[in-house]
């Protein structure tokens, strides 16, 4: 969400010039419901590979993977455009294009590390603050205030339930690794904030994927040292490379690629509604995959947090679209 990554609330970039991209041709619903989907099942499958590589570990091939497949698939495009940067001095297009690199690699090693201990739904619940604080960010409304009010009830909400702790990442007792669990799904929905913002920078700044492309190159590199320091020589093994490669594809590759164009062709409140129902399609892949049953305290609370972020994103996409 990204992965992750993964709500992109945002305003919409417009089409690039030149070319013809399949995606165009497909309905913006189905893009962005298989993005949903997709980004979800991927975390679900990296969830069950814990007990064999860390959630770091994990990080850096899903990069990794995901930077070979997006190069594979479209880096002649990316390499003449960071080309084209080089030689025109374009630092600002160099820097967003960086700069989202770097969000990506902070999202997907924060959400990972709280996959690690806390149920997938909760934790994507509390990613989503994120993009809620664009949202309100964005739009100027009295009533965004009572979305932030329905949002924090939902967060307080899930501490009285309680977020119980899943697949802890180490010894830790239970406690421990819930406050931590918790703790890494806020960094992540910080990140996700950023991504929203780079993204659809990135988006027109860059025609089709190519943009996404570098930024995914940018991300493997900047994950690189903790993977490899975190999971050494389980990097190696084929079960574990195997994994990598259909997280990468269907965490990042997907996803991205049919947010990227999604941000191109929807308003922005639109989009932010759609995206809400990311939390509830979480828990439902947590009680499918992984066996994450909630309490009915935990789906009230998930529910409250979806109808303030697609509240909020209404709001958003009436308020005046900020410049590049």
């Amino acid at each position: 969400m990204p992965s992750a990554p993964a709500p992109r609330i945002a305003p919409p970039a417009p089409a690039p010039v030149g070319g013809r991209d399949p995606l165009r041709r497909v309905p913006p619903p189905v893009l962005l419901g298989a993005g949903i989907l997709s980004v979800q099942v991927g975390a679900g499958i990296a969830a069950r590979t814990f007990g064999a590589i860390t959630p770091a570990g994990l990080t850096g091939l899903r990069l990794w993977t995901a930077a070979l497949l997006l190069a594979a698939l479209g880096g002649r495009p990316a390499l003449r455009r960071a080309r084209a940067i080089a030689a025109e001095r374009a630092w600002r297009d160099a820097a967003v294009a960086t700069g989202f690199g770097v969000a990506l690699a902070v999202m997907n090693f924060s959400i990972y590390q709280a996959f690690a201990r806390i149920p997938l739904g909760i934790a994507v619940t509390i990613e989503f603050l994120g993009p809620l604080g664009v949202a309100v960010a964005s739009s100027r409304r009295l009533v965004d205030l009572a979305w932030v009010g329905l949002a924090g009830t939902g967060v307080t909400l899930l501490g009285f339930a309680g977020t119980g702790a899943a697949h802890p990442a180490s010894a830790a007792p239970a406690g421990a690794a819930t406050v931590t669990g918790v703790g890494f799904a806020l960094v992540a929905g910080a990140s996700w904030a950023a991504y929203i913002l780079l993204s659809a920078s990135t988006g027109r700044r860059f025609a089709g994927a190519s943009g996404l492309t570098v930024a995914m190159a940018v991300a493997s590199v900047v994950i690189a040292p903790v993977a490899v320091a975190s999971a050494g020589a389980a990097l190696l093994r084929p079960a574990v490379l195997a994994a990598g490669l259909a997280i990468g594809l269907l965490s990042s590759v997907i996803p991205y690629r049919f947010e990227l164009e999604t941000l191109r062709r929807v308003p922005p409140r639109v989009f932010g509604i759609w995206m809400s129902l990311e939390p509830a399609v979480a828990a439902g892949v947590g009680f499918v995959l992984l066996g994450q049953a909630l309490a009915a305290a935990q789906w009230i609370a998930i529910c409250c947090v979806i109808v303030a972020s697609a509240g909020a994103a209404l709001g958003a996409g009436r308020a005046p679209e900020p410049q590049a």
